[in-house]
């Protein structure tokens, strides 16, 4: 996924209200702007941070400028939760993810369980259907380990439980992590921020939901997945 047009390079102020933040634009220019990601965002959000922005022109947008991607722990990582599906897309497309590969139709957005929504549904006359829940991940405490979620996240939960029930009616169901920062080499689920959704995703694997973990290679041009890596099953709360 490029960027067009390039990103513009600032730096922050703060984030705030979720929705929100303030940066310095490499001219001077003091600006506020919409951040795309209402999670806690934590270790992204230091004051001075290198930061960059896409810039919108669009009449009907209040803030010219969005958040995509900030300079943390030596690497940059992105911060849109609207880019993973597109870059789960990339991926599975690319045959990243071996058992998701070589589908014939690929849909977005489906409808299933109690009104949810999976985000990518496969499909081939052979292979039959898999759904495909997808999670964006960049936070990390420990070198070379992702970690999700960065808090709780009871909608996460609640569709891991759908997912179950789909394996359980005969359907192949899987999460698939994007991981927005390519200085990791394997991915925790996070139970000790948030122990329901440690729990709810011990039930999902227990009952045959698939997880896999993609690593994207990330820079002010592009954002691009790179590789699968391992998921950490040590640590998940009890069934």
């Amino acid at each position: 996924m490029k960027f067009d047009p390039p990103l513009v390079p600032a730096t922050l102020v703060r984030r705030y209200k979720r929705f929100l933040f303030d940066a310095v634009l490499d001219d001077g220019r003091a600006i506020t702007g919409f951040c795309p990601n209402t999670g806690s965002m934590r270790g992204l959000t230091t004051p001075g941070s290198r930061i960059w922005l896409s810039e919108h022109d669009a009449p009907n947008r209040k803030y010219a400028h969005a958040f995509e991607l900030i300079e943390a722990d030596g690497t940059i990582v992105g911060v849109n939760t609207a880019v993973p599906n597109r870059l789960a897309e990339e991926a599975i497309l690319a045959g990243l993810v071996p058992a998701l590969a070589d589908f014939t139709v690929l849909k977005r957005e489906q409808r299933y369980g109690r009104n949810s929504r999976i985000d990518i549904l496969l499909e081939d006359p052979t292979k039959g259907s898999v759904h495909v829940e997808v999670k964006n991940v960049h936070f990390t405490r420990t070198s070379g380990l992702a970690e999700f979620p960065d808090s709780v996240t009871t909608r996460g939960a609640k569709h891991l439980d759908e997912m179950g029930d789909l394996v359980e009616t005969g359907y192949r169901a899987a999460m698939l992590f994007v991981v927005q920062r390519n200085d990791c080499t394997r991915l925790k689920i996070c139970s000790d921020l948030d122990p329901g959704y440690g729990r709810a995703f011990s039930r999902a694997i227990a009952r045959g939901v698939e997880a896999y973990a993609v690593c994207c290679r990330l820079n002010p041009s592009e954002i691009a997945p790179e590789r699968l890596i391992p998921i950490d099953e040590a640590g998940l709360g009890g069934l």
